[in-house]
């Protein structure tokens, strides 16, 4: 768990580096996981990542932010006798907490595109206005993978995997698998508390343009003579164009 203040002029951001996380595949995938002798991380790729907020105790201003992501996991399964390997998908789960200072609100704030039920919520919780929590995630790094036979701690059924989820995978995940795949991968995150503030911003009067535009001519190639020639495409970057240390000896 860490501790950020969110109303900072940089965004608290994250590298994790996410260990032996177990990926879960459909049960027609079942025989090929028990039968593989290798594996070969392909890609990985966010789904989905599930906020939820609530204010700290004792500790007015702050929020906890639980975020568990949901990654689909893209893996090459090598079996004996196979002249190549098969392609299969699967969905991991990371699951972290942030601390966030996300100030207080003591109004109850009212919108008109809410419905009734909406409403009768909203009016229903008396007290601070949460505010909202978000995350950004880059694409994530592939980092390893491997096979190996389950431990006592993977028995246990993953009942936390969201039925939407589920059907992009056939409706259903196997976990009695004997043998499990685990990967390693790396995310880069920014997790942010949102909260609506009032701001005087100035304003003017409408501005009427007073310049004609320029027609240009629709002939293709009077548009290319315009292009200047690209020399530096043909020619390789020098070693102070690239950035190269030039001091470097050589061998």
């Amino acid at each position: 768990m860490k501790i950020h203040e969110s109303f900072h002029p940089v965004p608290p951001s994250d590298k994790d580096c996410l260990e032996d996380l177990r990926v879960y595949f459909p049960p027609d995938k079942h025989d090929l996981i028990e039968h593989a002798t290798n594996v070969r991380l392909r890609s990985a790729e966010v789904i989905t990542v599930f906020l939820d907020l609530e204010p700290v105790p004792f500790n007015r201003g702050f929020y906890s932010v639980d975020m568990t992501f949901f990654f689909n996991i893209c893996v090459d399964i090598f079996c004996p006798l196979a002249t190549s390997p098969c392609i299969v998908n699967g969905v991991s789960i990371f699951s972290k907490r942030v601390i966030l200072y996300g100030s207080e609100g003591n109004v109850k704030m009212f919108s008109s595109d809410c419905t009734q039920e909406d409403l009768i919520v909203q009016n229903s919780r008396c007290g601070d206005v949460l505010p909202k929590a978000t995350c950004q995630v880059a694409e994530p790094i592939c980092l390893s993978a491997r096979i190996c036979d389950c431990q006592s701690h993977c028995n246990e059924a993953c009942c936390q995997i969201p039925d939407c989820i589920c059907r992009q995978f056939g409706g259903q995940l196997d976990f009695s698998s004997n043998r499990s795949v685990y990967v390693t991968i790396g995310i880069f995150t920014i997790v942010q508390i949102v909260r609506n503030v009032q701001m005087l911003i100035p304003a003017y009067d409408f501005c009427i343009p007073e310049k004609e535009c320029v027609t240009s001519s629709d002939d293709p190639c009077d548009m290319f003579r315009r292009i200047e020639f690209p020399t530096e495409e043909f020619f390789p970057p020098k070693v102070s164009d690239c950035g190269c240390n030039s001091d470097r000896p050589r061998r």
